[in-house]
């Protein structure tokens, strides 16, 4: 873009980049330290294990006190040996265990008991994104889950791993066909436009883009189009940090509105070289299933209707009941349609060890995923992972390296079944003669698996890279560099061959049709930083600045041919007498951002952390590219003040709060710009252009003010520990499209509306440690959520086209509905409560009976059991809401219907839930039967408390030094208790495969 430049030449970066990883390996392998391996008291041995008084404790550290060079690390069943002195002493340290001092004293065996500290708590460091904290020292809000977290669940999708385990997050899968997607919002919904509320992600330091990949035009299958998120292997994390308030997310800016999702991948471990192989297999079904009428039902319910019509005869094509189809069959459908078992496999290898300056990982995967659905169909996903780690002699110079690269293939129909399944008469005919072919029953129905010809395929690959370079200039001053790459590609085909059609229409191939779409995404950046770190005035300062430079690219096609003289030909665009380019663009995202952070932390009691972004993104027109953005944390670690010290119960406590400002720019690019199309009109022999968009110069950024309070506090060495959070965010300057007149030839401008949305929350965590014993530990985590989403301010609402899509003090996810009555005793339909008093029920003035759709309160909780050699691990997720009811259309009519709506109206006196069924022909029937289901009365309870997951795992003791074994059962999703009666309660997407209920068994070996 011309008007836009944040940098003259990108081909000067990456050579500059080049140049500056060259320099720095030759830095690696030319610099180093002198060692002394003199002294005398070296040739001193000593060797031992390491246990917690029961079993052996493998990848303990031990090093030398006041020694740098000399360290080790347990093999796996706890042994290790050192050459030292007889007078040194060993500092042995483990996660979750105090560390221990422990003098040789002459001694050559030297066995070592470490003790459980419940204090660590407080001690891990967490992932802040540009730097790390220990969690008693931050002054944001960050919630995360661990590798442990991740591999007790069998799932392919990364926020799927996050389901039910975060304060504040609340994930809905979309779908239960294999790579599809999840919905995630970090508290609450901040943008009026659905696509701008995505948060952040960060593999490694690169972001990820997660806009998608797919089209709606090439697939049916999926309620949404392809997201790139299918392409992160969760195996191959190590944590994830989710960043929520101001402090946390505002250093990165215009991309911290909606929250950051930082994604750490596993690195390698100083010690032995250490090979792992996991294999796993299991099956999934759908969760749960509608309760929908049997044969008998579904009979009375239609002679019902005929009668209730004044029919006194069948018409030829009421094949379900004329007597041309069996008056006797029962078949359910969705058994038949969705009932299948997918089949599920696993391969997990790695291999990690290396020495104390330099360690490796390099690990591989492959996934296989059936679907339930009839027919042959497989989802297919692999890749590797590599990470590199080395830090000089002198440790002034370190490098992290990682990349992984990704692959995915999918092979789906591209129709859903799922309408089907719900819908076809019970007494509908068998799928397939028995020859094998299938049954068109003589032309009275159309087969629901002439789908399996149409064929949805996509392939996607996935690589994202990362290099972080630094080095100490001096004790407290360290230079850093982040220097990222990404790319991605993914190609979709449809296609819809004429041999979906009966035989004995004899369709023309010319009638088959194909889809096509591809899409390149690649992006690079380069994050030059400056970190000082001093004490000063009692205190420590801690400051951070630094730059970010990215370019992100992005090429889509999407075509579509028809006119074929052969199915065979489908795939040869050549072949088709009509093709047409549906969409082809190439597009560029420029950004560029400065940015710091001062922290201060006096004597581990007072803490203020500020942080700071000035931005630009060439999304937006020439005046508006930059915004500032920043924060400021504080805490107060009252617990270290010295009238706490005598307490023996009370270990830990800290008020903190925060307040700043973040930046939305996802609106997509060239949006401020006039643009051009083409109008797809041949005038004199050439296509013309029309004009697609106005130009908008005061097109800025959208803005969102946080604020956030909170205490955490420690009970009895933090064996209890509890935080509880309030925050309000209020989102303004709306990136949305306001409204034209037609006269102007446009419906819309692309602008920023002067309307702000409000979440506010409550958010409760509890950690408790219920029993520690020998060989018995028994953990619980209760995680609960309560959430509020409000429209607080929108001018002109009441004349906008959005005055039936909002309200002033509403969520933003509601439904304006009609008022529901009741069944008439005398008429039999459904009435509705007449608002304006006008005689009639009539859009859009008796439609206004709200109904909000955002739960009330969502969570989870979690408990973990711990018997010798044997784990329990067990997820259980609730969710406090309301749900639409599953529309089946008027009852009576050709389409099966819920059990429950037998109980419906059949004479006058009737007092019944369900209005009288009817085959079409009463259209006050018709209507009311609309109504309903845009009335309050589709509006139900759609609470649950789900086994979101559960894990046993048993450590085969197998007494070999050198080799674990670990069996493992895993399940997903595998019990639902809910009073919803139309399948699924998460699932909200009508007519797709719901999520499935998952069980794995598998065998992890480790040399």
């Amino acid at each position: 873009m011309n008007n836009f430049s944040f940098y003259k030449d990108g081909k000067a970066l990456y050579c500059l980049f080049f140049i500056w990883l060259s320099f720095s390996f030759s830095s690696i392998f030319a610099k180093s330290s002198d060692r002394n391996y003199t002294s005398f008291f070296q040739q001193h041995k000593v060797q031992g294990t390491v246990t917690d008084g029961t079993n052996p404790l493998p990848g303990v550290t031990i090093a030398i006190k006041n020694k740098k060079n000399n360290i080790v690390i347990t093999d796996y069943s706890g042994q290790f040996s050192l050459s030292t002195s007889p007078f040194d002493t060993l500092v042995v340290s483990y996660m979750g265990f105090k560390t221990a001092l422990v003098p040789i004293q002459g001694r050559s065996v030297v066995n070592i008991i470490l003790s459980y500290d419940t204090t660590t708590l407080q001690e891990v460091k967490v992932n802040a994104g540009y730097y790390s904290v220990k969690e008693s020292e931050r002054t944001g809000s960050i919630a995360r889950i661990t590798s442990k977290d991740i591999e007790t669940q069998p799932v392919t999708n990364v926020l799927a791993t996050m389901q039910g385990r975060m304060a504040g997050v609340n994930i809905i899968q979309n779908t239960g066909v294999p790579g599809g997607g999840f919905d995630i919002k970090i508290r609450g919904q901040n943008s009026i436009r659905s696509e701008g509320n995505a948060p952040l992600y960060i593999i490694d330091g690169v972001p990820f883009a997660s806009d998608p990949i797919g089209s709606n035009y090439t697939g049916t299958t999926f309620p949404n189009v392809t997201s790139p998120l299918n392409s992160i292997n969760p195996d191959s994390i190590e944590s994830i940090e989710i960043l929520k308030d101001a402090d946390a997310t505002s250093i990165y800016g215009s991309r911290g509105a909606n929250g950051v999702v930082l994604i750490t991948t596993k690195k390698g471990k100083a010690g032995k070289t250490k090979f792992s192989i996991t294999a796993s297999t299991g099956t999934g079904t759908v969760t749960k299933f509608l309760k929908l009428m049997d044969t008998n039902q579904y009979l009375a319910m239609r002679k019902q209707a005929f009668i209730n019509d004044g029919l006194t005869e069948y018409n030829f094509w009421d094949y379900d009941i004329n007597g041309t189809w069996d008056q006797n069959r029962y078949t359910d459908w969705q058994k038949e349609l969705l009932g299948g078992t997918a089949q599920i496999t696993d391969l997990q290898g790695s291999i990690s060890g290396g020495s104390d300056n330099t360690q490796f990982l390099f690990s591989g995967s492959y996934h296989t995923e059936s679907t339930v659905f009839v027919g042959d169909f497989l989802y297919k996903k692999g890749g590797g992972q590599l990470n590199i780690n080395h830090h000089s002699n002198d440790q002034k110079f370190r490098l992290t390296f990682s990349a992984g690269l990704n692959a995915q293939k999918n092979d789906q129909p591209s129709y859903d079944f799922s309408y089907d399944a719900r819908a076809l008469p019970p007494n509908a005919p068998a799928l397939y003669l028995p020859n094998g072919e299938l049954n068109w029953e003589n032309g009275t129905w159309e087969n629901p698996l002439r789908n399996l010809n149409t064929k949805f395929e996509s392939a996607t690959n996935d690589l994202v890279a990362n290099t972080v370079l630094s080095y100490e200039l001096l004790p407290e001053l360290v230079l850093k560099s982040n220097l990222g790459y990404t790319n991605l590609n993914n190609k979709e085909t449809r296609v819809i061959p004429s041999t979906i059609y009966n035989p004995a229409y004899n369709v023309s191939p010319a009638n088959s049709v194909i889809f096509l779409n591809s899409t390149d995404r690649s992006s690079w950046i380069i994050e030059p930083q400056i970190n000082w770190k001093k004490e000063l005035w009692g205190g420590k300062i801690d400051f951070l600045a630094g730059a970010t430079f990215q370019n992100q690219t992005t090429d889509r096609n999407i075509q579509t041919a028809t006119g074929f003289s052969s199915n065979s030909l489908i795939y040869d665009l050549s072949a088709a007498s009509i093709t047409r380019i549906l969409l082809n663009d190439e597009t560029q995202y420029k950004y560029q951002a400065f940015f710091g952070r001062l922290n201060y932390n006096w004597q581990q009691r007072y803490i203020v952390n500020l942080t700071a972004r000035r931005d630009g993104s060439s999304r937006f027109g020439p005046g508006n590219q930059f915004a500032n953005f920043g924060a400021i944390g504080a805490a107060w670690l009252f617990s270290n003040e010295t009238f706490f010290h005598d307490n023996s119960w009370f270990t830990f406590g800290k008020i903190r709060a925060s307040y700043g400002t973040t930046g939305n720019d996802q609106i997509g690019d060239y949006q401020f710009l006039n643009t051009y199309t083409t109008s797809g009109v041949l005038y004199n022999g050439t296509v013309g252009l029309r004009p697609s968009r106005l130009f908008n110069p005061d097109f800025g950024w959208e803005t969102n003010k946080k604020l956030e309070v909170a205490m955490e506090l420690g009970f009895l060495q933090d064996r209890i520990f509890t935080t509880a959070a309030w925050y309000q965010n209020r989102s303004s300057n709306q990136l949305v499209g306001v409204p034209l007149p037609g006269t102007t030839g446009f419906t819309v401008l692309q602008s920023n509306l002067d309307a702000t949305v409000e979440n506010t929350g409550l958010e409760l965590t509890l950690r408790t440690l219920n029993f520690k014993g020998s060989s018995f530990n028994w953990t619980t985590s209760l995680n609960l959520t309560f959430a509020k989403n409000k429209l607080l301010h929108f001018p002109g609402l009441e004349s906008s086209p959005y005055n039936q899509q909002y309200r002033i003090g509403q969520p933003l996810n509601i439904e304006l509905l009609y008022k529901y009555k009741g069944v008439n005793s005398q008429t039999g339909v459904y009435e509705f409560e007449d608002l304006n008093k006008d005689g009639k029920i009539s859009f859009p003035d008796d439609q206004q009976t709200i109904a909000d759709l955002n739960p009330k309160y969502y969570g989870g909780l979690q408990n973990q059991f711990s018997y010798e050699n044997l784990t329990l691990d067990f997820l259980f997720q609730f969710v406090k809401q309301k749900n639409r009811t599953y529309p089946m259309g008027p009852a009576g009519m050709m389409s099966n219907q819920q059990a429950r709506i037998a109980d419906s109206w059949t004479q006058q006196g009737d007092v019944k839930p369900y209005q009288i069924a009817t085959t079409g022909y009463n259209s006050d029937a018709l209507t009311a039967d609309y109504l309903y289901s845009e009335s309050d009365a589709s509006i139900t309870d759609a609470s649950f408390i789900r086994l979101k997951n559960i894990s046993l795992t048993y450590n085969v003791p197998l007494h070999l030094k050198e080799m674990q074994c670990k069996i493992m059962l895993q399940g997903q999703n595998l019990l639902t208790f809910t009073k919803y009666d139309d399948g699924d309660p998460e699932f909200t997407s009508y007519g797709f495969l719901p999520p499935l209920k998952v069980i794995t068994a598998g065998i992890q070996l480790t040399f």
